[in-house]
């Protein structure tokens, strides 16, 4: 699979954007209803911003030189709850079910939304591609996939939705099966390398997994 040119990378995040704003205002009611309050507008402004953020990073979705090409079926159950976790928050929350009291879950949400990162398309190995171990890798081997993690109970708090966060862990099985498909392929690039580096490091969480 080639890499999507930087208009198609524009295209489809302009598009997966609007999409996951429409049915959060969708599931709210009405869009002067939605942005009414401060911390749901703000999620959709931290929304616009990481999202043109992202068409402008050095991501992509190309398989690569080498790809675990049966880790893809993680891309239906991904797809389909990500779409209802846009949709369920707003709409439970207008309807005060299964909803945390107070404003200060909603700024919490927010903050925790805000700290949630895009993660890669494909379990590949690109050309030129290195090993990573600075920064947060050097005690997590999946940071983007935390922020991953908190930007979905971010949103669910935004919300004040407890729906919302049982469904986010829905999410944890495929997680973990991309987790799973994408240490074993590092391993089989870097050898050695990556065993002792798996053996230093947590995968998600420092101390706990």
């Amino acid at each position: 699979m080639k890499p999507l040119p930087k208009w198609g990378m524009m295209l489809f995040t302009t598009v997966s954007m609007s999409l996951y704003i429409g049915l959060a205002v969708w599931g709210w009611g009405g869009w002067s209803a939605f942005m009414a309050h401060p911390a749901r507008a703000g999620a959709v402004a931290a929304t616009v911003v990481l999202s043109v953020a992202a068409m402008f990073t050095s991501g992509n979705i190309s398989s690569g030189r080498r790809e675990d090409t049966k880790n893809r079926w993680i891309f239906l159950p991904f797809l389909v709850l990500g779409f209802v976790l846009a949709w369920l928050p707003a709409y439970t929350d207008r309807r005060d079910i299964w909803t945390i009291d107070g404003d200060a879950a909603r700024y919490l949400g927010l903050a925790v939304f805000v700290l949630g990162r895009r993660f890669s398309g494909l379990v590949a190995i690109q050309e030129g591609h290195e090993l990573v171990t600075g920064g947060l890798y050097r005690v997590i081997r999946h940071p983007s996939y935390l922020g991953l993690l908190l930007g979905l109970f971010g949103w669910a708090l935004v919300f004040r939705s407890a729906i919302g966060i049982l469904v986010s862990l829905l999410l944890l099985p495929p997680l973990v099966a991309r987790m799973n498909s994408e240490e074993a392929l590092l391993e089989s690039e870097f050898g050695k390398r990556y065993s002792d580096y798996r053996r230093r490091t947590w995968r998600l969480l420092p101390f706990l997994y």
